[in-house]
């Protein structure tokens, strides 16, 4: 995931790589909507979204 975020250059982001990939779990694995896993981790619906796209993308690309 990380050097997914260097090939896109994006300076910051909220959560570090363990979070987002910890948040993404929580949202597929015990199916909580993506307004409850983002107010758990303090970051906006939209974000916590875009976090699990690109996590399950990281995942299918190394499937």
């Amino acid at each position: 995931m990380y050097a997914r975020r260097c090939e896109r250059r994006s300076r910051w982001r909220r959560l570090g790589c363990f979070r987002q990939a910890l948040l993404a779990l929580v949202h597929l694995r015990k199916n909580e909507t993506l307004a409850q896993v983002a107010a758990g981790f303090g970051v906006s619906t939209a974000t916590a979204g875009r976090y699990v796209t690109e996590t399950v993308d990281v995942l299918a690309d190394s499937a």
